[in-house]
């Protein structure tokens, strides 16, 4: 398979974007589809994969590049595994993660009030998906457990991760330095089974 030398971003999440474009092999040129003004098309999948694929086709077709798209989210166990999908809606309209953080906490006291002394399995679940140009090439998931931390910690990383305490680790993905989360973390598992498509 020829190497591809131009890739679409598909994503209009900043954070999203340049974690993504770090890991890919410095050859590929990139574009974000700020480039092209285009609006994230409608998610109306049923799961993480469904959506990464509804955003790889799209941003493909609109601009005649190949596309790798992201779809990720935080899955809490008690919270029968809400956010989910629906992780970046919470965040609402502007993709404001404090008030989505807010929210969390909210369900989290509806369904226990002592929650905070205990350790609530949660995970974070990235699927990325290029597609190219018309035909589907390839899917990767990524996936690493964790805990709901009781309250939000560090000023890194993006989205809920200042929340989300990595299983065997005593800080948040906000308090881990990016360099070291990169490494780590559900985009970093997914990226490692699509890497060999680039």
């Amino acid at each position: 398979m020829k190497k591809i030398s131009k890739l679409l971003i598909g994503t209009n999440n900043k954070g999203k974007y340049k974690e993504i474009k770090d890991l890919l092999p410095k050859y590929i040129k990139t574009y974000s589809t700020s480039e092209f003004k285009l609006k994230s098309p409608i998610e109306d999948g049923l799961t993480f994969t469904e959506n990464s694929i509804i955003k790889s086709k799209y941003f493909s077709k609109k601009t005649n590049l190949i596309c790798l798209s992201d779809d990720s989210g935080l899955e809490i166990d008690i919270l029968n595994k809400y956010p989910g999908i629906y992780s970046a809606r919470w965040a609402g309209k502007h993709g404001d993660f404090k008030r989505a953080i807010k929210k969390v906490y909210k369900e989290l006291n509806k369904k226990d009030k002592n929650w905070r002394q205990k350790k609530l399995k949660a995970r974070f679940i990235c699927v990325l998906s290029i597609f190219n140009l018309n035909k589907k090439i390839a899917i990767g998931v990524g996936k690493i457990e964790g805990s709901i931390s009781s309250e939000p910690r560090g000023k890194n990383g993006f989205g809920y991760d200042p929340i989300f305490i990595p299983k065997n680790k005593k800080k948040t993905f906000g308090e881990i330095k990016s360099s070291h989360k990169y490494k780590i973390d559900h985009r970093f598992q997914a990226f490692k089974k699509i890497k060999k498509f680039l």
